[in-house]
């Protein structure tokens, strides 16, 4: 699961970072409201732990873009302040959640597992329905006639994120912040080897290349 933590607590970072990482997410960083709202709009993380109080925009103005751009991805407001009023501006701002620091490790799993949950809930029958093949992202599964193909979870995301997009060129960049996330320890040469996974499990080539560029799925199929 991919996380995007907006703070400009250096310290802060570095400790959630940790816990998070420890816990299984993959977690990117952005230090001020405009990088964070930027790297939010890309569309490729799961959750988002944001600061209330940002520098270049301040957390209130990113959730509210955010949200007015059509994004429903999970938000978790953090503030080292707790008034009724603030945690009613972050909720009515498109905050999911509102966390006071200091906070226990626990408490902030808990409260992501929690926001996970309803996440998922949300997209439970949200298959997806493509040039003959039925994908469901959170089963990692694929039906092509009546045969069922498993998949494993980078396989799924990629087969997502294409059938998604289909007849769209989508670049590697795009499919390297989807399935692995920012500054993930591999090479982009990954990306040709899972589409090469996927053409064998598929066993059609329906999944094309735009040579230099990235992949798409032919709708023609």
């Amino acid at each position: 699961m991919k996380l995007l933590v907006v703070d400009d607590d250096v310290k802060l970072v570095k400790n959630l970072s940790h816990i998070l990482k420890d816990n299984g997410y993959i977690v990117d960083h952005a230090a001020d409201g405009e990088a964070g709202l930027e790297m939010a709009l890309s569309g490729v993380y799961d959750l988002v732990i944001m600061n209330h109080f940002l520098p270049a925009r301040d957390g209130l103005s990113v959730m509210r873009e955010f949200r007015n751009q059509g994004f429903d991805t999970p938000v978790l407001l953090i503030s080292a302040n707790d008034s009724p009023i603030e945690r009613a501006q972050g909720l009515d701002s498109g905050a999911d959640d509102y966390l006071r620091e200091p906070f226990a490790s626990e408490e902030l799993l808990a409260r992501l597992r929690a926001l996970s949950r309803r996440k998922s809930k949300d997209l439970i029958g949200n298959t997806v329905s493509v040039v003959g093949l039925i994908l469901d992202p959170l089963k990692g599964e694929v039906v092509k006639g009546n045969q069922v193909i498993h998949l494993s979870v980078k396989e799924a995301l990629l087969l997502e994120i294409l059938m998604r997009n289909a007849g769209q060129v989508i670049t590697k960049e795009r499919i390297f912040e989807k399935v692995w996330g920012y500054g993930a320890d591999i090479e982009f040469a990954n990306i040709d080897l899972y589409i090469h996974y996927l053409r064998k499990k598929l066993g059609n080539s329906c999944i094309k290349t735009a040579r230099g560029v990235g992949y798409y799925l032919d709708e023609a199929q």
